[in-house]
């Protein structure tokens, strides 16, 4: 489902699967994933992504419930650019967007 939100073009996509099939087709600026989804976790989305020469350098912001440490950690040395935790400000997440971009 493609949305325009706020200046933004958003492309919605129900796992990491179909992210793949979206970016075969078009490019994108920015991923937005959740750790939870189905078929194929966040954190093995990222690791797809970050070690695949095509898509490496698009940028990839986590979402999850859990706040953890160590889990942080571990995503952004896997290559995410940023973390955030759930429940978040909308507001707050459209600034860190708009500043990773």
């Amino acid at each position: 489902m493609h949305l325009r939100r706020e200046g933004f073009n958003i492309v919605l996509a129900a796992d990491g699967g179909e992210v793949l099939q979206v970016l075969a087709n078009q490019p994108v600026d920015l991923i937005i994933s959740d750790i939870r989804m189905p078929e194929m976790r966040g954190d093995e989305f990222l690791h797809h992504l970050k070690h695949n020469e095509l898509f490496r350098d698009i940028p990839v912001v986590m979402l999850s419930s859990e706040d953890s440490t160590s889990e942080r950690i571990r995503l952004l040395e896997e290559g995410a650019e940023d973390y955030i935790v759930k429940p978040f400000n909308p507001q707050e997440l459209k600034i860190r967007i708009k500043k990773i971009l």
